[in-house]
């Protein structure tokens, strides 16, 4: 049984190690302005998707803001059937690494969510990929939930494009949302249950520092946990 266990411990290492290469910097970090177009939500929870590379940035950056109540990894784009990371790593299944998050609209809204989302959690003029991590699976969009966030997604990329920050051409996809996900236990709260990792300390790290020096009217201190 013990031996058993330990290969199945040094299997589930190999699939982490694996998940995310390790990159040479962040994106560059960008004080994304507030939304011309802001989202009309009814008061409560809401629940928002967002894809931008590695999920385990994502959950970093999400997790760390103000209103947030829960951040899920997962796999958002394709089918039930092929919703494991083995077979979504293999870039033909049309999932795309992605966060669930559950947010509370009297705190804060979809558009500020979008603010941080262009700002530090990705950069979205790379397509199908967030540096050294390549292919459709890693690429930048977003599923809407509803109307009102397809209105709000469409308005805050078309202000943003009017703004030309990056002077390249946003690649943001808005998509139609057909389901989520969540990905492995061993991916869910990955950053703060590894905070020394290799790959947090020099890729997710420096994005949660950028989000409490960029927006600290989103920021709180604690990480919620899924």
């Amino acid at each position: 049984m013990k031996s058993a266990r330990s290969r199945l411990g040094v299997a589930v290492l190999a699939l982490v190690i694996s998940a995310c290469q390790q990159p040479a910097m962040a994106e560059q970090v960008y004080r994304a302005p507030e939304a011309a177009v802001r989202a009309n939500e009814t008061p409560g929870r809401h629940t928002a998707i967002f894809a931008g590379g590695c999920f385990w940035g994502m959950e970093a950056v999400f997790s760390h803001l103000k209103g947030v109540s829960s951040v899920v990894s997962g796999y958002t784009g394709g089918n039930r059937v092929q919703a494991d990371y083995e077979t979504v790593s293999s870039g033909t299944t049309g999932h795309a690494e992605s966060v669930r998050v559950t947010y509370d609209s009297s705190v804060i809204r979809y558009d500020q969510l979008l603010q941080v989302f262009f700002g530090v959690a990705s950069d979205p003029t790379q397509l199908n990929r967030q540096e050294p991590d390549v292919g459709t699976q890693y690429r930048n969009a977003l599923f809407p939930a509803n109307k009102e966030q397809a209105r709000v997604a469409a308005g805050y990329i078309a202000q943003l494009r009017r703004l030309d920050p990056w002077k390249r051409p946003i690649v943001t996809r808005i998509e139609a949302f057909k389901g989520f996900y969540p990905a492995e236990d061993y991916h869910q709260d990955f950053a703060h249950k590894n905070p020394d990792h290799g790959y947090i300390r020099r890729w997710d790290a420096p994005k949660v520092a950028a989000l409490q020096r960029t927006f600290p009217q989103f920021w709180k201190s604690t990480f919620t946990p899924r």
